[in-house]
């Protein structure tokens, strides 16, 4: 095994790790959420306005589970489902930030937050590792199925 694929290998199992952590943090929010109990600390954040909160739990656990059914079932849209769901976190943290947090670092961390969702799906529609565990994604048109190229 080459450097390169060590370091691919690396990340894969860094995606399978925080997809891990966004499915327990969104379990554990819906328990704070529905039953008040915190058990490892708050999680709801009191500027968000109910409706606001019930969507970003939803969009966090939804996130971590579509991650993590899709790669152990080796689900060949996960790479596009994915694609989906960094854009709706994008969106809500967007709005969470420019209208509702009032940290001096939400600004930064929006970016930070951007460019990650970037990464994530430049390398898992283009790296060889992901396309050998999804396969090659394909769309069906008037002439059959043909290759996304990305």
């Amino acid at each position: 095994m080459t450097f390169m694929d060590r370091i691919s290998q690396g990340f894969e199992y860094l995606i399978v790790l925080a997809s891990v952590v966004m499915l327990g943090w969104g379990l554990l929010g819906f328990l704070e959420y529905f039953t008040g109990l915190a058990p490892l600390m708050l999680l709801q954040n009191a500027t968000f306005p109910v409706g606001m909160q019930t969507l970003h739990w939803i969009l966090i656990t939804a996130s971590g589970a579509t991650f993590l059914i899709g790669y152990f079932l080796r689900w060949s849209l996960t790479p596009i489902a994915m694609l989906v769901m960094f854009t709706a976190l994008a969106t809500m943290c967007a709005v969470q930030t420019f209208d509702m947090l009032e940290s001096p670092d939400r600004y930064r961390n929006f970016v930070q937050e951007c460019i990650n969702y970037i990464v994530i799906s430049i390398y898992l529609f283009r790296s060889n590792r992901m396309r050998n565990r999804f396969g090659r994604i394909t769309v069906q048109g008037r002439d059959g199925p043909s290759p996304i190229s990305v």
